[in-house]
């Protein structure tokens, strides 16, 4: 049986849950942490083996956890996503190594952007939480109003180790 969906496990440094990266055979679709709630909702028979863009995400992710901002992105594509998840994507990748954006924050932007007085926080919530490339797409480094960590998920134990480790380098 032939499939269109490919995965490869990374192993990640200690204080850290391993990762599931995901791909088409071309582009990389999916990052989530092992035992997130993204990776449990998506299909977990799917072939393992070494692609190009899992090489492409290896190296990205080596570079990350070695303690250096990687300076490129893998080859991606964000399937089922609106207009509105891409232009919150894009603000997620402003979002400079080491710094942290509150949800109020990002909605402040759209609504300048589009002309609007306000923008809900928990619209950019839903559209946060709906990232399917954890670290890569920096989701971990929206935080909830006076820095206050809310959920995350691939579990708060490891945005919390991850902002540990940006912030320490």
């Amino acid at each position: 049986m032939q499939t269109s969906s490919f995965t490869l496990r990374y192993k990640t440094p200690h204080g850290f849950d391993d990762l599931m990266m995901t791909s088409d055979g071309e582009v990389l679709t999916g990052l989530s942490f092992i035992g997130s709630r993204k990776l449990k909702a998506r299909e977990y028979y799917c072939a393992q083996v070494q692609l190009p863009v899992f090489q492409e995400c290896c190296r990205w992710l080596d570079i990350y956890f070695g303690g250096h901002e990687p300076g490129f992105l893998p080859p991606y594509r964000l399937d089922g996503a609106t207009d509105f998840r891409l232009e919150v994507s894009r603000l997620m990748l402003e979002i400079p190594f080491g710094k942290t954006a509150t949800y109020g924050d990002l909605a402040a932007k759209i609504a300048c952007r589009r002309g609007m007085s306000k923008m809900s926080a928990q619209a950019i919530g839903g559209a946060v939480g709906w990232n399917p490339l954890c670290i890569i797409i920096p989701c971990h480094r929206v935080v909830g109003a006076q820095g206050k960590m809310t959920g995350y998920g691939g579990g708060l134990h490891n945005k919390i180790a991850l902002l540990a480790h940006e912030h320490r380098l």
